[in-house]
């Protein structure tokens, strides 16, 4: 892929779900998006482009992540008003799930956001 060739115009470019998933790098598909399970890298190690000057919704994470626990919430009180499970089999259910959601929930967002940055960093 070219510098100036934004990745919805490359050929055979993943989806923002497996971009989100593997952590690719918007220029050069690198899996190095990220340094940690939901923190941003500060640059591509392979293409060494600026990932954190790239990322400025930061602020908005909260918003998502607040979404995302209403969403839980909501889920679990109806899932205990249907099933009544025991309170051991609530934590063991949902103390992993929300974890794992919170943070593809983060790992979505920041991806979606820092390829909208570089598409429009590569705009002429």
């Amino acid at each position: 892929m070219t510098s100036g060739e934004s990745p919805n115009e490359h050929k055979g470019q993943p989806g923002l779900v497996s971009a989100a998933l593997s952590g690719l790098c918007p220029r050069c598909g690198g899996k190095t998006l990220f340094a940690a399970p939901a923190a941003l890298a500060d640059e591509c190690a392979n293409c060494g482009l600026d990932i954190r000057s790239l990322e400025r919704g930061g602020r908005f994470v909260g918003v998502v992540t607040m979404l995302l626990a209403l969403v839980l919430i909501l889920a679990a009180l109806g899932v205990d008003e249907w099933l009544r499970p025991p309170l051991w089999a609530s934590f063991l259910f949902w103390g992993p799930l929300t974890v794992v959601s919170v943070i593809f929930g983060l790992r979505l967002y920041k991806t979606m956001w820092v390829y909208h940055q570089y598409e429009e960093t590569q705009q002429p």
